[in-house]
């Protein structure tokens, strides 16, 4: 089984999933915003229906060692607020998501994620101290959140748009979204393993062969991450989600 993994694999596949697996380390790091690359990534290496599956396990990894890493500063209260919303997006994400055409997808909710994006930086122009409390803005985030991250992945941006409103502070924000994104992986997997079928052991295999891309971007992010000023984590966060949404749109 292994060997017909390897064997199959061009060089040029195993390079960008390398390159895919070493963002994913960054991005769980707390280098938020750029996960859009990596789906890009694994898209161009695997294509872009089996590497949604592909990804999913090795988020999961990720996700774990990200948890483990910033445990102490999760804001459950958030988690909690978000987390049943974005389950009932997912589940409408397993059901539309072999049906959704792709550029409308893609166009769609890249727009969407401009447009908020640019209100968050009105807001933060105005120095608004004032945080979103309604019911209203956790369940339409969540739910948007959880229909993209079972169909491509991408809820990252969302998670960033909240947790930003929310006004979280740099540690308080990553090990918040890490135990969010956890749960959320491990749930999204039984759907691409026995739904979807997007997930096989060979798969699984490659997911471990991939490992130490995870290891390697994890322990640089974390790095860079410590260097980083409040303010400045903020608006890096906000320029890296806009630029991620123009990529969508763009891919």
């Amino acid at each position: 089984m292994l060997l017909s993994i390897t064997t199959e694999i061009t060089p040029t596949a195993w390079i960008l999933a390398s390159i895919a697996t070493f963002i994913i380390g960054l991005s769980k790091a707390g280098i938020k915003g750029i996960a859009v690359l990596n789906v890009t990534i694994m898209a161009l290496a695997f294509g872009a229906r089996q590497s949604t599956g592909m990804v999913v396990p090795l988020l999961v990894l990720a996700d774990i060692f990200a948890v483990i890493y910033y445990n102490r500063y999760t804001q459950w209260k958030y988690v909690f607020k978000v987390l049943p919303w974005m389950i009932v997006g997912l589940l409408i994400g397993v059901f539309i998501g072999n049906e959704l055409p792709e550029k409308f997808f893609k166009i769609g909710m890249a727009t969407i994620i401009i447009i908020t994006v640019g209100m968050m930086f009105y807001w933060d122009r105005k120095k608004d101290k004032t945080v979103p409390s309604h019911w209203t803005f956790a369940g339409s985030i969540g739910i948007i959140a959880g229909i993209t991250t079972m169909v491509g992945n991408l809820a990252g941006a969302f998670s960033n748009i909240y947790f930003l409103a929310m006004r979280l502070p740099k540690n308080q924000f990553i090990g918040t979204a890490a135990w969010l994104f956890l749960i959320i992986n491990i749930i999204k997997l039984p759907f691409h393993f026995f739904v979807w079928k997007t997930i096989s052991i060979e798969s699984l295999t490659l997911n471990l062969m991939l490992l130490p891309g995870i290891l390697i971007g994890f322990f640089v992010g974390i790095r860079f991450i410590k260097h980083i000023k409040e303010a400045f984590f903020r608006k890096m966060i906000l320029v890296l989600t806009a630029v991620g949404a123009v990529l969508i749109m763009l891919s």
